[in-house]
């Protein structure tokens, strides 16, 4: 069993946009939320109507994925952030897990500060 790296934290979900895979130059998804976070990734979802490649629409699985490297945008933040594909799990019929590692691309202590910024839930309602 693999072991998290860093505790994951509760967070109020946060709107990301253009999660594009760098490896094979496509645009995944439009939107999906991360629903929580650590020092070391993202946990995102996304709904399958969300997925622009068809391939993926009509897929069971995004492992397909796993190990891609990744960019996407949190537009409330203005902010890109770089990483990895760690794994994906379909949860519904209609929602994606995307794990995502951006440990790789960004020094700690600027992975700690952007913990600390992202909403605790509650903060946006």
């Amino acid at each position: 069993m693999e072991k998290r790296i860093a505790p994951r934290h509760d967070i109020q979900p946060i709107e990301i946009s253009g999660f594009t895979s760098i490896d094979h130059m496509t645009l995944l998804a439009r939107h999906g939320h991360i629903i929580d976070a650590s020092s070391t990734g993202f946990l995102l979802t996304v709904n399958r109507s969300e997925l622009l490649p068809k391939q993926f629409r009509g897929t069971l699985s995004l492992d397909e994925l796993k190990g891609d490297q990744i960019l996407l945008k949190i537009e409330k933040m203005n902010l890109e952030i770089g990483g990895t594909i760690a794994r994906t799990k379909r949860i519904t019929k209609d929602v994606f897990e995307i794990a995502i590692d951006y440990s790789a691309d960004a020094p700690e202590y600027w992975r700690e500060c952007l913990l600390d910024l992202l909403p605790l839930p509650g903060e946006m309602e």
